[in-house]
């Protein structure tokens, strides 16, 4: 599983003009899933991010969690991530979960991150072309993969 994590003062995603989510601070976390993944990625994973210390404290030094600052947060399925661009100039996709397997996985992250953090979590809608807009606050924009977590 592999998350890009973006500081956000607002973020939003629209779908065939309907604006889905929105949020001001916090994150907005696009998410690729492999058929590898299991929950134990979900729960690491969620507890990272939930923790990362990126929001600025009352010096500006970045020493506060999502948690801290009570923040908001937007996920995003996003098979691109693991793209492969090893070979000619046409990505592959090839280790992306399908839908079958992708599912179910990005659903239990979404829940599981509601329940670390104790609140709703906003989310795009799974396959489907959204446009997602934000403002990253910083910027700070962290990639964090569950395969090099040891």
């Amino acid at each position: 599983m592999k998350a890009v994590i973006q500081r956000v003062s607002k973020a939003s995603v629209t779908i065939e003009g309907e604006k889905v989510a929105n949020i001001q601070s916090g994150l907005l976390i696009l998410l690729g899933i492999v058929n590898e993944d299991t929950h134990d990625d979900i729960k690491w994973l969620c507890n990272k991010i939930t923790n990362l210390r990126i929001f600025s404290d009352d010096n500006g030094v970045m020493n506060n969690s999502l948690m801290q600052v009570k923040g908001d947060a937007i996920v995003v399925s996003q098979f691109t991530l693991h793209a492969s661009t090893k070979k000619g100039n046409r990505p592959s996709y090839i280790y992306a979960a399908k839908p079958d397997v992708a599912i179910p996985i990005y659903e239990a992250f979404i829940k599981q991150l509601e329940n670390d953090l104790g609140k709703a979590v906003q989310t795009g809608r799974f396959g489907a072309d959204m446009k997602v807009e934000l403002l990253n606050d910083g910027p700070v924009t962290i990639v964090i993969d569950t395969k090099n977590r040891v």
